[in-house]
């Protein structure tokens, strides 16, 4: 199947409305939304005000925000859309005292923060989370330096303004060396109500799809692969009941498009001088957003990623998913370059501007062509002659049924895949409830693999040396919450994702990230293997781990201080960024050669991924999409270390 192009949208309205309001932003509580109608100056530093440790007090509550023209409530921190940037110490013992004014549940999430996992702000795991009128002292020592950033963890307060920058400096002081360092922070806004968008998403999943397959991409399948070919294709989407385009849930329909609390029309402007070395700690804080960024004209010299020092890596752009962060440097040799940051459905972007002085504004490039997914974002591996021949029957299988042959694991449900044999009974601590997810909780305690199967042998250096390749498909994902299951995925790292290939610019990939100094903390071989699948369906709008949404799950089980290898298989059309609290996840290539510290981990349509870890710290902790309506919808697990 060929790639396919669609046209550029064409709203006038709908480009005004994606750039937003010049003046968007929190009104400061005045009462007139013509106030937010004044132009404005851009800013080198956007609303957030910088707060430094070790202790700190932030308060949650209500401010008023017009982005669009539409006055609305936001979640904010100290009256802050995005919150203050926090800046901390490595090392340091840090006290944060957050009093909730809201009259609802709230609490905050350090992403990426080694800590115990009481102060993780998990609520139905490892808090009660915090509130109304309540104060909850988090403390925790700092074990790490770098980028990172913080969030709400309670329903939907983090799409309506609960996030912010946490900027750790080393304890040793900063080794990475520019003039001007500046964070990035990409977000989106909507003015309705996210239980309203969610509950659309509910009843027609691509609502918000801008791009879908027209009467005009037919005739042109028609002109480039012939009517009969055309038609054929047609069949296959249909009967998959998926669109070639669903690359994401949400789009500029809804969603504006913000950089550090700033509308693309309101210019935000880091200022630097000619010959300076920039340093731009890029954040993509979005709720449900993948960005791919970059600055015509300019190298991005990728340094750090998810806080940790890499090898540095010249690009031209980069794509990143909810919860990751990239610090690059970059040398600007103009007046003015754009920072563009277009969305992966292409229905809109977040810009900001590097200038040698407040007011200027260079060229905004194009969004790039939407392109359709294609075989191997569906199927995997399978060579393209192979894919022709089964997409027939691909579109039979990738619907819910219910299938008793290959690839079924024992009858009992469960929750993960382990090799080898060892106790990885599910723990007995009861799964309480996690903010939005209130279902309770069916025991599907972890399967272990049986004896016969190549991957399930005890431990011998051949079999987990590197990741296994054997697909072992859950008894639970044959039923109504997937629509699609992939035999033969994909195990590269060097491929840019869906949009990105072969659009002439160098692209970062998984496969070029390398640990500055490697991943030290734990060498030893894994001493077990865990095998979860990622699942949906996009027509219930249900998304799953193992097929099973959270509230169907027990934990995974993992023992404390073990070494052990996580396999992630993605058995969707669309990219997961996963997010695992409490411990790193130490990237793999499919030879088992560990590239990468990480802490979220995006999972492209039909990959399938590996990486190593290691609980150090006892607790309960979560595992989940960072989408946040997928996270809400059930792909969420909970994560025992004992």
């Amino acid at each position: 199947m060929t790639e396919k192009t669609q046209r550029p949208l064409r709203s006038l309205s709908r480009r005004r409305f994606v750039q937003g309001l010049a003046a968007g932003g929190v009104l400061s509580g005045l009462p007139s939304i013509t106030n937010a109608l004044r132009p404005r100056e851009s800013t080198t530093h956007g609303t957030a005000s910088d707060l430094y440790g070790p202790e700190i007090d932030l308060v949650i509550g209500q401010s008023p925000v017009n982005f669009t023209g539409v006055r609305r409530m936001a979640t904010t921190i100290n009256g802050s859309l995005p919150a203050p940037t926090l800046r901390l110490r490595e090392g340091d013992q840090v006290t944060i005292r957050v009093t909730n004014n809201l009259d609802v549940d709230t609490s905050l999430h350090w992403h990426g923060i080694i800590l115990p996992y009481q102060m993780d702000g998990i609520p139905g795991i490892s808090f009660k989370g915090i509130a109304p009128g309540e104060t909850f002292t988090y403390q925790f020592t700092l074990q790490q330096s770098g980028t990172y950033w913080y969030h709400a963890h309670s329903g939907f307060q983090e799409m309506t303004g609960i996030y912010g920058a946490l900027i750790i400096e080393p304890k040793d002081g900063e080794h990475i060396e520019s003039e001007r360092d500046y964070i990035v922070q990409f977000s989106d806004w909507t003015d309705d109500d996210p239980m309203r968008v969610f509950s659309k998403l509910r009843v027609q999943s691509d609502v918000y799809n801008l791009s879908r397959p027209s009467f005009g991409d037919f005739a042109q399948d028609i002109s480039d692969i012939g009517f009969i070919a055309a038609m054929d294709k047609r069949k296959m989407w249909n009967e998959m009941r998926m669109k070639p385009t669903d690359l994401a849930d949400l789009s500029s329909r809804t969603l504006t498009y913000l950089t550090n609390g700033t509308t693309p029309a309101g210019n935000w402007t880091a200022i630097f001088k000619p010959g300076e070395r920039v340093r731009l700690r890029f954040i993509n804080a979005a709720s449900n957003t993948f960005y791919d960024v970059r600055i015509p004209g300019v190298t991005l010299t990728v340094v750090q990623c998810d806080g940790q020092d890499i090898v540095p890596v010249a690009v031209d752009e980069f794509r990143f998913g909810p919860g990751e962060t990239y610090d690059v440097i970059v040398q600007p040799s103009q007046e003015a370059h754009t920072i563009f940051a277009q969305t992966m459905d292409r229905s809109g972007f977040a810009l900001a501007t590097l200038a040698i002085r407040d007011g200027l504004r260079a060229a905004v490039p194009s969004m790039d062509p939407v392109q359709w997914l294609t075989m191997e974002d569906m199927m995997g591996a399978m060579d393209h002659e192979q894919a022709d021949h089964s997409a027939e029957n691909h579109a039979l299988t990738a619907q819910p049924i219910v299938d008793h042959s290959a690839h079924i694991a024992p009858a009992a449900d469960h929750s993960a895949h382990v090799a080898p044999a060892q106790d990885h009974s599910a723990h007995g601590t009861p799964a309480l409830d996690h903010s939005a997810h209130s279902a309770s909780v069916a025991d599907h305690s972890a399967h272990t693999a049986p004896a016969t199967d190549e991957h399930a042998m005890h431990g011998s250096d051949s079999v987990l040396s590197k990741p296994s390749q054997s697909v072992r498909h859950a008894s639970t994902e044959y039923g109504p919450s997937v629509d699609m299951r992939v035999d033969t995925p994909r195990t590269n790292l060097d491929n840019p994702g869906i949009g990105l290939r072969d659009n002439s610019r160098r692209v970062l990939t998984l496969a070029d990230l390398r640990s500055a100094k490697g991943v030290l903390n734990d060498t030893r071989p894994p001493v077990r293997e865990i095998e979860l699948h990622l699942t949906g369906n996009m027509e219930r709008y249900t998304w799953s781990i193992d097929g099973l949404e959270f509230g169907q799950s027990t934990p995974v089980t993992l023992h404390h201080h073990e070494r052990v290898r996580v396999i992630l298989q993605n058995d969707t059309m669309m990219t997961h960024p996963m997010h695992l609290h409490g411990m790193w996840s130490d990237l793999e290539n499919d030879q088992g050669e560990l590239l990468v510290r990480r802490h979220t981990i995006p999972v492209q349509p039909a990959q399938r991924i590996s990486f190593l870890t290691t609980p150090h710290d006892l607790g309960r902790w979560a595992w989940h999409c960072h989408l946040l309506l997928h996270m809400d919808s059930g792909m969420f697990r909970e994560v025992v270390v004992a």
